[in-house]
């Protein structure tokens, strides 16, 4: 979660949501990292869990990322939850809840839905109050004017 942490903090020099996403192989090796580029891209699907899904990927030459686990500061939104589903990643961390368009577990429950055909196990709250802080921080900052 360090390393999720630390693009997120990085997403802030180009305004963009303070969200970072990190993807281990089985062994526990980083084969992915993102952070939200949406700003920065003026790519509406520049969400760090998609870049980082994508690295992975390409990094193991599969789309199938069995074995691997997604780390990410935020809580998936519904895109993100349908990549993790679609990439059959079996894990996922993630840090903070996000309570107005999460999908593992806060408005939707797309991450362990049983009508799909993969379920993924969900660690919520790791690091979470850290987390929660780096966002509500950047948005307090966004409503004054201020940049961080």
């Amino acid at each position: 979660m360090g390393l999720a942490l630390s693009e997120a903090r990085a997403a802030l020099a180009t305004s963009d949501v303070p969200i970072g996403a990190v993807v281990l192989d089985g062994a526990g090796h980083v084969i992915g990292v993102g952070r939200n580029r949406r700003e920065a891209d003026q790519d509406p699907t520049a969400h760090a869990e998609v870049l980082a899904i994508r690295a992975a990927a390409w990094a193991l030459g599969s789309w199938r990322l069995d074995n691997c686990t997604l780390v990410v500061t935020l809580e998936p939104c519904a895109m993100c939850a349908g990549a993790i589903v679609l990439a059959r990643l079996p894990r996922v961390v993630f840090g903070a809840w996000d309570e107005k368009a999460g999908a593992s577990g806060s408005v939707f429950e797309v991450l362990r839905e049983r009508r799909l055909n993969h379920w993924v196990e969900v660690f919520p709250g790791v690091r979470e109050a850290e987390c929660g802080q780096l966002l509500k921080d950047f948005f307090a900052a966004q409503r004054s004017g201020e940049m961080l």
